[in-house]
């Protein structure tokens, strides 16, 4: 009997020794060798930096941020030793005691209760190279590769480098690699600001990160902590009295996936974008090769995330208020069926289209599940209401703020890129290249409806419908009012090459037909276009390209690009701008933006312009500082749907959401000093808005009004 078991144990170790001797000699794969594992660079991903230094976004293939070993706390490297390799630094890569363990425990008798007997390098090993499937040799295998490269690992790195690799490179479950991302993700910090408690929650998790994952789980994570913190104690690396008290902590987190949260989504994902286009002209122009989603590149970009967060909450706060009322109004004109019966009419497979299924629908109070067919899902974001904000820096064309939606997440499409009709928001450009080309602020215009022939008897009238015929009124009271009809009169007193030029240095979408409309604000233009043009009344008449980037370094800090703001264009003369704006800041103090200064008691020097379009499809407000533009854009998805009342006008829809930024800057002592900067007009310009009010008289005002036919183009 011991003669055929002492053959069956050297034929064991016979073949023990060939897998051996195959494995060393690659016959199962090649193992890296001492000039791959010299190497080792982790993926990491790049980060999104605010003006303000808040991490706004990450770009990555691996959610991971890698750390120096200093930034390592000793209590953090010797909870993962207590936990998982007790004899780290006394071993070569490999744990004899161990090993032997998982042969005659875990191989020979198949006790999986025995453990994987692997060290903290051999973790490091399995991490970086990953597993291939060998058959029903599988786990022996992995084992002898995994000691040879351990052995090799080792053989090159100093053990604390070895702890900083695998606390680089760990996995911790929801697509986040590495101690750091870890800690931001779970804690809201950096590693190096890990309590011993935070420490032992995330060590904890290396066992089974889905299982121990304390936001999923927080019964299973507080227990594995605690298992944590008795197995320091059991190395003395905690006192019974420090393991006793923090055991006796409840678990806290602070939760913060940026993947999750959709502050500056939009702006991050156009950052991306911008930032692909930057690098790849690098990489062309020199022998560099960066890639976006791998190198730990830093991006530090334009946007203020205080005055980010102040503009989501002011657009989902009135959206929140308008969507009630919108709903109110849908319900009492029976649209819901109306648009309905048109959807199911041009359904090709309306059965499958109908049938119910649990819905995930974004709302402003949270994601709804309901039971509903595909209609409901369009209906849902058919009604509802959208938003978007930008603001600039007209003198440098920065980008403070971007808000291009309601949920980056939800609804993708960006909103500040999106073409609206415009309406009078318009109206400015019209007037501006008036002042432009010899008019004033006290040339009257006709303010009477008419037909025009020569456009298919089109007869404009002004909002609320009033005329006077005998009365013109002065440029820049028809502007503040937003009046239709003194707009007309001065479009056609305009030779039209003088506005289409205009339109052209502003780089507005071609405007191809001469329709009189275009003054009313019928063309479509983005927020961003909008706003870029309103940049230039704020900078004197010279208009800046919009930026979202400042620099990129590399992860060592060293600058690979720095945003040069290129020389502006003139657009406007300073003198233009300055009427325009002191006619637009009587807008504010009695036009249709007053409801800034009545409503919402705003002091500061504004200049400003509202916008509704036709059928109140498109609200805009539009206001400005020498220092900043802020523009917003209020509607639904499509015009189909829309308010029909005065509560989608523009100084209802979308003024509110300026307004309540603009008050939470006031109160900002040092926001209202860098951007609510006072205008510098000269007392002249303001003197040459005091006009009186012109009245034809006598013979030749009755033969004006009664013979006098249409001004036409």
């Amino acid at each position: 009997m011991f003669k055929y078991l002492t053959i069956l144990v050297v034929l064991g170790i016979g073949m023990l020794v060939a897998l051996f001797a195959l494995v060393y000699f690659n016959f199962f794969g090649p193992l890296p060798n001492k000039a791959q594992l010299s190497g080792i660079i982790n993926e990491e991903a790049a980060l999104v930096y605010s003006e303000d230094d808040v991490i706004i976004g990450k770009i990555f293939a691996e959610n991971r941020t890698n750390v120096k070993l200093s930034q390592l706390p000793q209590h953090l490297k010797e909870a993962l030793i207590a936990t998982e390799d007790k004899r780290f630094y006394e071993h070569i890569g490999y744990d004899s005691r161990s090993y032997l363990r998982v042969l005659f425990k875990s191989i020979l008798l198949g006790d999986k209760s025995g453990g994987g007997g692997s060290t903290i390098t051999q973790q490091l090993i399995k991490n970086l190279f990953g597993r291939n499937y060998n058959g029903v040799l599988s786990l022996p295998i992995h084992k002898i590769k995994e000691v040879i490269t351990a052995k090799r690992l080792e053989e090159i790195y100093a053990k604390d480098e070895i702890l900083l690799l695998y606390f680089n490179s760990v996995p911790f479950g929801e697509n986040i690699y590495g101690i750091e991302s870890a800690a931001n993700r779970f804690f809201n910090k950096s590693v190096n600001e890990l309590k011993i408690e935070e420490a032992a929650v995330l060590v904890g998790m290396l066992k089974a990160n889905t299982k121990y994952n304390p936001r999923m789980h927080p019964k299973n994570a507080l227990q594995r902590r605690n298992t944590v913190l008795q197995l320091m104690n059991n190395q003395t690396y905690l006192s019974d009295k420090a393991n006793d008290s923090l055991q006796k902590l409840p678990l806290i987190l602070d939760y913060e996936n940026l993947n999750l949260k959709t502050t500056a989504g939009y702006f991050v994902y156009q950052v991306k974008q911008k930032t692909a286009e930057i690098l790849a002209e690098i990489n062309e122009e020199s022998d560099k090769n960066y890639n976006l989603e791998t190198d730990g590149l830093k991006i530090h970009t334009t946007l203020n995330y205080k005055i980010q967060v102040i503009a989501e909450k002011a657009a989902q706060a009135q959206l929140m208020i308008k969507q009630k009322q919108l709903e109110r109004e849908l319900r009492s004109n029976n649209l819901k069926a109306k648009w309905l019966k048109k959807q199911e009419s041009a359904s090709v497979q309306l059965a499958a289209d109908q049938k119910k299924r649990q819905l995930s629908l974004f709302d402003w109070d949270s994601t709804q599940t309901i039971q509903g067919n595909k209609f409901d899902s369009l209906w849902h974001y058919a009604k509802m209401l959208n938003a978007s904000v930008l603001i600039t820096h007209p003198k440098t064309g920065a980008v403070i703020t971007w808000v291009g939606g309601n949920n980056f997440r939800a609804l993708p499409f960006d909103m500040v890129l999106s073409h609206r009709q415009i309406a009078s928001a318009f109206k400015p450009i019209l007037y501006a290249t008036a002042l432009e080309n010899g008019f004033s602020a006290c040339d009257y215009l006709e303010n009477e409806e008419k037909n025009y022939p020569a456009y298919d008897n089109w007869r404009p009238s002004n909002a609320d419908h009033s005329s006077t015929p005998d009365q013109k009124v002065a440029l820049w009271n028809a502007l503040i009012h937003s009046m239709n009809l003194p707009t007309i009169d001065l479009f056609f007193k305009l030779e039209e090459k003088q506005l289409l030029d205009i339109c052209k240095k502003l780089k507005f979408p071609a405007i191809d037909n001469n329709s009189p409309s275009i003054a009313l604000g019928t063309l479509d233009l983005s927020l961003l276009e909008i706003i870029r043009a309103y940049g230039a009344f704020a900078n004197q008449g010279n208009m800046n390209e919009l930026h979202l980037i400042s620099k990129i370094t590399d992860k060592a800090g060293h600058i690979i690009y720095e945003n040069k703001v290129e020389k502006a264009e003139r657009i406007f003369k300073a003198a233009t701008c300055q009427t325009l704006t002191a006619i637009l800041q009587k807008a504010v103090a009695q036009g249709t933006g007053s409801k800034i200064r009545n409503t919402y008691h705003i002091k500061s020097q504004l200049a400003s312009k509202t916008g509704t379009a036709q059928d109140y499809t498109n609200a805009w407000f539009i206001a400005y500082t020498p220092s900043i533009v802020l523009g917003t854009w209020v509607g639904n998805s499509k015009n189909d749907i829309h308010f029909k009342s005065g509560k989608g006008a523009g100084s209802s829809l979308a003024l509110p959401i300026v307004a309540t930024i603009l008050l939470a800057i006031e109160k900002d002592v040092q926001l209202r000093k860098q951007y609510l900067t006072a205008f510098t007009i000269p007392d002249e310009i303001y003197a040459s808005l005091e006009c009186p009010a012109y009245k034809e008289k006598g013979i030749k005002g009755l033969f004006n009004r009664l013979f006098k036919k249409p001004n036409q183009k």
